[in-house]
């Protein structure tokens, strides 16, 4: 997966803490070295270009940030579980992954990125989304509401709308990040293998490297939940404008990853 700029300085920040801790703990400190830099690598492989892309498209909802965050989680979980189980049974098995299937799947990741900012476009074109304050029971809020459905005037239509239960859209977040984990496997393959001497060795990288990319992807979604929010207060064209980025980026990353894939894999057939 193709990095960028500041998640890499981010990661050298990250390393030189995490490997003085590790080797303080003397000359029994290398294991522990060696599972420290993998939970620090993978923070940072959590906070690659095509990771950011994707989780990001699906954070343009005007949902609370305890969801936003909780779907940063879920892609991480998703991420780790395809990444563990498919190294562990390579590993175990004595199985490669070719060239070509790596090719392969991050030509998939790279079309579904790319799908996932087209809807993003293709959604605020249909929804004529536009943000304004009403209350239930009360308490006001504010919200991102469509009319793209009503015939009537805007100010004569109901500003009636769903509250859906922070648990919408998990499955289909975890599946991007399986199909994130997947494309990733043949890389911390060849990285764990060359570096590790057993097969227990091997499994708790695994699962070290993987809790990292939990722990960068929750951050990020942390992070990034604060300005959309911010941005989904402000006006209509701002709101408008940061979907638009979000999506154009989205397929931008996701259609060079594609095209960079499918050049890969034809060079490997």
């Amino acid at each position: 997966m193709r990095g960028v700029v500041w998640p890499a300085l981010a990661l050298t920040c990250l390393a030189g803490p995490a490997l003085a801790f590790a080797g303080s703990a003397g000359t029994a400190g290398g294991p522990l070295a060696f599972l420290s830099l993998g939970f620090v690598v993978g923070i940072g492989h959590a906070l690659e270009s095509d990771h950011m892309a994707a989780v990001a498209t699906m954070m343009d909802r005007g949902e609370s940030h305890r969801t936003l965050i909780a779907r940063g989680a879920v892609w991480g979980a998703g991420h780790t579980l395809a990444l563990f189980v498919i190294c562990s049974v390579v590993v175990l098995l004595g199985l490669t992954i070719s060239g070509r299937i790596e090719a392969a799947l991050e030509a998939a990741v790279g079309v579904l990125i790319a799908a996932l900012g087209a809807r993003v476009l293709w959604r605020l074109r249909r929804d004529r989304v536009h943000i304004h304050v009403h209350s239930h029971g009360g308490r006001p809020h504010i919200h991102a509401h469509s009319h793209a459905s009503e015939d009537v005037p805007h100010s004569e239509a109901p500003h009636e709308h769903p509250h859906p239960a922070p648990a919408r859209g998990h499955m289909a977040t975890m599946g991007v990040g399986v199909l994130h984990g997947a494309a990733g496997s043949a890389g911390l393959l060849v990285l764990t293998v060359a570096a590790t001497d057993t097969y227990l060795e091997a499994l708790v990288y695994f699962l070290v490297f993987g809790a990292g990319t939990i722990v960068g992807m929750t951050l990020f979604s942390a992070v990034a939940s604060y300005p959309l929010g911010l941005l989904q207060r402000g006006t209509n064209w701002m709101r408008t404008a940061t979907s638009a980025v979000i999506g154009a980026v989205a397929v931008f990353v996701g259609g060079s990853l594609a095209l960079e894939s499918l050049h890969a894999l034809s060079t490997a057939m």
